[in-house]
């Protein structure tokens, strides 16, 4: 009920300013099936992430309400709009006295990395959330869920820079040299230890206070995982692991993972390792499934979902285990996978899943890892229908890998993607609306492909 107040005002508003009295409708309608009833669409998601965007919306209502419009007349049905995002080290978007405001990020104007103030304090959330409903859009909270701060040359933000305490609570590497708090080695990401029960806390006090959004159609958590394959080696994170084996480790971390190990199966293996992966797909399991009690319990009509990276055969090195714990994981990656680690699959945890395909402009389709399709069908095997919706989709504006695509061929490859990915799954994911407005063209394009497909 906290906003209600907030979203009549908002509301009054927009009637006042409408010239008549008849029911407003949304800028986009589904095409019907030639009977007069609606077609069942596949839903189309498109992404709005808090930096690249910041330069145009951090201000300006008319700016979101005006893309938005634009949004929906391509055919997108869905838009999941940034409110933690990590590039402001976790700071906020929407109402919380949790955490602070977003008060400055960085952004690319005109090919310079440039610091982005906010001056206003309306609230930015909402603010979608009108815009994105006026134009008969779903609209997402998209929270990245244990970013704690971010550093680069324009400044530093979030908790872990401002809290000693939470400070205590970083993630710790282990780096080739030794093991790090990530605050005292380069990262601009600066990650908490998702397995200590202040941070599990903290990032729920603040879901608690995103759930309470009445008119929020769902939450979708984004860096739901560790740091990396590096971490965390804490103290804390060490005894939860000893006592989850049931023994002490001789030779911390060594008998878990080398010193400096970022990528792949260590050979040789140490001989905790596989009790390792299992133990850190278990931390995210747990949380996954509380977060979702946690929205289901303010608002149980709210989606909760999850965005992960399609590469499946690689995400086990950063803790998830995203597919439904019915997939027979130990079977086809046994090097890594135990019976156990099967169990912690949380896709039968989420109403939504979008799985990053994000493969290069030329490799649109295929049936493996590292084509657009071939990262849908693959999730759509290993989820068995567990999530409510499965979606997939590419990164159109960081795809270029080679730096030799025309724009001829990256409009092509947009169009494309939309029906490879979503005839593979339940629907179309697109990251991100910046890249759609730095280059007009792809407007169109996808706007023509989604045409395709509903």
């Amino acid at each position: 009920m906290k906003h209600r107040f907030t979203r009549l005002i908002a509301v009054l508003a927009i009637m006042a300013g409408l010239c008549s009295c008849e029911e407003r409708k949304p800028a986009y309608e589904f095409p019907t099936d030639g009977t007069g009833k609606p077609k069942d669409p596949k839903r189309c998601f498109i992404w709005v992430e808090g930096n690249a965007n910041f330069p145009d919306y951090g201000d300006s209502k008319e700016n979101i309400a005006r893309d938005l419009a634009k949004v929906a007349d391509c055919g997108f049905t869905d838009v999941i709009v940034d409110v933690r995002p990590a590039g402001a080290g976790g700071d906020v978007l929407f109402q919380t006295d949790k955490c602070d405001q977003v008060h400055f990020m960085g952004a690319y104007i005109n090919g310079v990395y440039t610091r982005v103030e906010r001056s206003s304090d309306w609230d930015y959330l909402q603010a979608f959330i009108d815009a994105g409903h006026a134009a008969g859009l779903r609209v997402y909270a998209g929270f990245n869920t244990f970013c704690g701060g971010h550093e680069s040359g324009l400044g530093t933000n979030g908790v872990l820079f401002r809290n000693a305490e939470m400070r205590q609570h970083a993630t710790v590497m282990n780096t080739e040299s030794g093991l790090k708090s990530i605050m005292d080695v380069w990262a601009d990401e600066k990650f908490f230890n998702p397995v200590h029960p202040t941070v599990q806390n903290y990032v729920i006090d603040l879901l608690e206070d995103l759930a309470a959004y009445e008119d929020l159609d769902g939450i979708i958590l984004d860096r739901g995982r560790f740091h990396s394959f590096q971490s965390d080696f804490s103290e804390y994170t060490r005894n939860e692991f000893e006592k989850y084996i049931g023994k002490s480790i001789e030779n911390w971390p060594s008998d878990v993972l080398p010193a400096g190990h970022e990528h792949y199966v260590p050979d040789p293996k140490p001989k905790h390792f596989m009790e390792w992966v299992e133990f850190r797909a278990k931390v995210i399991h747990d949380f996954m499934t509380r977060a979702r009690g946690t929205v289901k319990a303010i608002n149980p009509d709210m989606d909760f979902g999850a965005y992960v990276g399609g590469w499946y055969e690689q995400y086990y090195a950063t803790g998830p285990n995203w597919a439904s714990p019915d997939y027979a994981a130990s079977y086809y990656y046994p090097d890594w996978a135990t019976k156990k680690y099967e169990s912690y699959g949380f896709a039968d945890q989420l109403d939504v899943q979008i799985i990053g395909a994000y493969a290069g402009y030329n490799s649109v389709y295929g049936g493996t890892e590292w084509t657009m399709q071939g990262f849908c069908r693959l999730a759509k095997e290993k989820t068995k229908g567990a999530p409510g919706l499965l979606i997939g989709g590419p990164d159109v504006g960081n795809w270029n890998f080679d730096g030799k695509a025309t724009v001829d061929q990256e409009v092509t490859s947009v169009t494309q993607s939309v029906a490879a990915c979503a005839n593979e799954c339940g629907g179309y994911f697109l990251f991100d609306l910046i890249h759609l407005k730095l280059e007009p063209r792809k407007w169109d394009a996808v706007k023509d492909g989604i045409s395709q497909i509903n």
